[in-house]
């Protein structure tokens, strides 16, 4: 049985999510948070939608950042969580809306530092994973968060989904005001996307700077929908 299912972003594993999942938990829920790590697309939908077949009611999916991609094409979910996240169709990748981006604005879209390492996978930059992912994180959370990044391949700008289905599941998108990781026109994308949407006075990791809020939107999650 599972209540929540939350999906880490690239470069972020499970353990990032730790302080979410357990104040879920002490919400009496049951949560998951599968590692997506070096795992395909398909291979990622289909460890997500096998969770969600395994629960006795459906499950609220909850994708934060890359993670997002993912929550996009999961089947059977009660709800989706587009949480500071990536929110693709069929046919798109994160790399061709990042070129579309660039173009529409005649500026190179925001993201992250990143160099690659001597096995061609790509390391965020420390000091502007904390500026930019964790700007308004506590200093020792955003301490743990940076030492518990992992490097990526430079793939995962390709991943292009085959199916989707938040068009068809309810769905709220979370954009943080402060931001700087994604480019804004893609925020506005992705948020007209989903059956409402709410901006909130965070960076990229409202998980981790404002956990309460997230679980609470979590527990409120019908009257979100119905008004």
């Amino acid at each position: 049985m599972t209540d929540v299912i939350i999906l880490h972003g690239a470069w972020h594993q499970p353990a990032h999510y730790d302080e979410l999942a357990g104040l879920l938990e002490s919400r009496g829920l049951s949560v998951a948070v599968p590692d997506l790590y070096e795992l395909s697309l398909d291979d990622s939908t289909g460890l997500v939608d096998d969770i969600v077949a395994a629960s006795a009611r459906p499950p609220l999916v909850i994708g934060h950042s890359f993670g997002g991609v993912t929550a996009g094409t999961v089947r059977g979910a009660a709800g989706l969580i587009f949480l500071t996240s990536w929110l693709v169709d069929v046919g798109e990748s994160p790399a061709q809306l990042l070129a579309q981006a660039e173009k529409e604005t005649g500026v190179p879209a925001e993201g992250l530092i990143a160099v690659p390492d001597d096995q061609g996978r790509l390391r965020l930059d420390p000091a502007d994973a904390r500026k930019n992912l964790y700007g308004d994180v506590d200093e020792p959370a955003a301490a743990r968060a940076i030492e518990l990044l992992r490097p990526e391949p430079p793939s995962i700008f390709g991943a292009t989904p085959s199916r989707v289905s938040w068009r068809d599941t309810p769905s709220i998108y979370i954009a943080g005001r402060d931001d700087r990781t994604i480019a804004a026109p893609l925020i506005s994308r992705f948020a007209a996307r989903c059956s409402t949407s709410e901006t909130w006075p965070t960076s990229h990791s409202p998980y981790l700077s404002h956990p309460a809020a997230v679980a609470d939107l979590v527990q409120r999650w019908p009257r979100t929908l119905t008004g």
